[in-house]
């Protein structure tokens, strides 16, 4: 082999290694889902035990507590979420330290919309001890507002209340009811 020959075979080499170098893309997020199967969660937490607070005027006050044996992250999904596949407690602390307790069997977060998805003997108790059983309720975060077409039971100091679909804000004063039934007093 000649001289020109070898830089030429040399220059031809360098040339593939130099396109095929530049025609690879290293798109970080795909690498990132190299070994994570689409339906599998990103990760996994066991024995949850949040406490969200306030820092206001020296003083750290807690909003809420959310006891839950697991949960897993599927943020890796184009529409990220968190399930809680054992259910929830969720402790909500009001101004004056008074509590409401939200349970359920099965609990999805929605990140994106902010709505919480919450399944399978969901219970709500009031500091009044007022109950709200139902099968399935909608929360959302933003407008603070709950929602189900699900059939529910209100049991009341005052009587019974059930039906079937509502939407309510978080403290039960603007109610509205698709099917109700029961003992009830409307205020003006």
């Amino acid at each position: 082999m000649t001289k020109d020959n070898l830089h030429t075979i040399k220059y031809l080499v360098t040339a593939i290694a130099v396109t095929l170098f530049f025609s690879c893309s290293n798109d970080f997020d795909d690498v990132q889902k190299v070994g994570i199967l689409q339906n599998q969660p990103i990760s996994e937490a066991e024995h949850i035990d949040l406490n969200y607070t306030e820092y206001k005027d020296s003083t750290v006050r807690l909003l809420a507590n959310l006891l839950s044996p697991k949960m897993l992250d599927y943020s890796n999904r184009s529409f990220a979420f968190q399930e809680f596949p054992d259910g929830i407690e969720l402790k909500i602390y009001d101004e004056n330290n008074n509590k409401t307790t939200i349970t359920s069997d099965d609990a999805i977060v929605y990140s994106e919309t902010d709505i919480i998805d919450l399944r399978g003997n969901v219970i709500i108790v009031t500091p009044e001890r007022d109950t709200m059983f139902t099968e399935q309720l909608y929360y959302n975060q933003k407008l603070e507002w709950a929602f189900t077409n699900e059939s529910w039971l209100f049991k009341r100091a005052i009587g019974p209340l059930y039906g079937v679909g509502f939407d309510s804000d978080k403290e039960f004063n603007n109610f509205q009811m698709l099917e109700v039934g029961g003992d009830f007093e409307l205020d003006n």
